[in-house]
């Protein structure tokens, strides 16, 4: 176990360091550059720029420029916000428990339904409602998100007017049954795709599963067939999920970008956003890599807890 760890570590911080070498030089070989947010002043003259360029250090080589950033960042100094000063770590502290909130909430509905729906798909297999299940996912799975949610705010807001369309909450209100109320919809709408695909990753895991000989000798035992299914059954299909929690992080943290910007739910996905539009590329690369970071672990973690899970793995 311990050379695993020291194994995927490894890979894990040469990972981060590829993401952030590519994602520093996308950000500043990009059309406009970091200096494009400045130049715009009508009352900007030249020497005002080349002042903020060597304050900023952006005059300097990019190699160097990107040394001295990873250095700091190893530091704890992930830089400061073009826009207001700010320390970035503090800009995404502030928007992060917005998001976590989002993706928490998402992902416990996405569990419960996709695996109570990809179980009894598995049971009931060409039946009506296997047949309604396999469709519904990929109608979820097809149509992007963001149209979800609109077709949800007019549903639930314009027309029967039971939720809020946007928001995290109302101004002078934020008390816990108005957050709720504001959670509901984009909750819904991020979870959506989640639900299709665990469901769809369950239904193939209970079938392999069902048809194993071990279950073939429970039920010629006469093991009631409730008892097969959840104990033994469900369980071991249970398991592969496990690896499917920790890999889908990056669809989630894709799909809380649109869902937040859809909703404008203050959390990181919307911060993304209005960082690109005003090219605050420290901000941006603070999220990119506190993102790679919540991957990478999210996919180490679940490879630990296979394992834990499954005394019969080693990782050795």
């Amino acid at each position: 176990m311990s050379g695993f760890l020291v194994r995927r570590l490894g890979q894990s911080l040469v990972l981060l360091v590829l993401v952030s070498m590519v994602g520093f030089a996308i950000l500043h070989l990009a059309p406009g550059g970091p200096m494009s947010q400045f130049a715009s002043g009508s009352d900007m003259t030249q020497e005002d720029l080349d002042r903020i360029a060597e304050q900023l250090g952006l005059n300097r080589p990019l190699p160097v420029q990107y040394a001295e950033w990873f250095w700091r960042m190893l530091q704890g100094d992930w830089g400061r916000s073009f826009r207001d000063g700010e320390a970035v770590l503090n800009v995404i502290g502030s928007h992060l428990g917005a998001t976590l909130q989002l993706m928490l909430t998402a992902t416990l509905l996405a569990i419960l339904l996709g695996v109570a729906i990809g179980t009894l798909s598995a049971i009931r297999r060409h039946s009506v409602f296997d047949t309604l299940a396999t469709v519904g996912a990929m109608i979820a799975l097809s149509i992007p998100t963001f149209w979800f949610g609109l077709v949800a705010i007019y549903l639930f807001s314009v027309w029967l007017g039971w939720l809020p369309s946007g928001n995290r909450s109302t101004p002078g209100d934020g008390s816990l049954p108005d957050l709720l109320r504001h959670l509901i919809l984009p909750a819904m709408v991020l979870a959506l795709v989640e639900t299709a695909i665990w469901s769809r990753f369950m239904r193939s895991s209970m079938l392999d599963v069902v048809n194993q000989d071990y279950i073939r000798t429970a039920r010629a035992k006469g093991v009631p067939e409730g008892r097969i299914l959840l104990r033994h059954a469900f369980r071991n299909a249970a398991l592969p999920m496990i690896t499917v929690l920790g890999l889908q992080l990056p669809t989630l943290l894709g799909g809380a970008l649109v869902t937040e910007t859809v909703f404008t739910w203050p959390g990181m996905g919307r911060l993304f956003l209005d960082s690109i539009s005003y090219r605050d590329y420290p901000v941006v690369m603070g999220i990119l890599m506190f993102s790679a970071t919540l991957v990478l672990l999210g996919s180490l973690l679940a490879d630990l807890l296979h394992a834990v899970a499954d005394p019969r793995i080693r990782l050795g």
